[in-house]
């Protein structure tokens, strides 16, 4: 099973975007998804940007995400 989660655009320097997913900024692969542009979300797979995503999708994505980690952790 793969797991592709949602990240944020920062910025664009030819083929790599810098995304920041829950406050950790990193640089990845562009090469899948040329038409993306800072502020847009995009779909993170081992380190590839594979697709431009609806930033509402983006967004619940996240909080669910974030709802399963806390309940793993304890603090629900």
């Amino acid at each position: 099973m793969c797991l592709a989660i949602p990240a944020l655009v920062k910025s664009i320097n030819g083929e790599t975007a810098e995304v920041e997913v829950g406050g950790v900024v990193r640089k990845v692969s562009r090469t899948l998804t040329p038409e993306v542009n800072p502020g847009d979300y995009v779909l993170l797979h081992t380190g590839y940007a594979i697709s431009v995503i609806d930033e509402v999708d983006a967004l619940k994505t996240l909080e669910m995400l974030k709802e399963i980690a806390d309940i793993e952790s304890g603090q629900v």
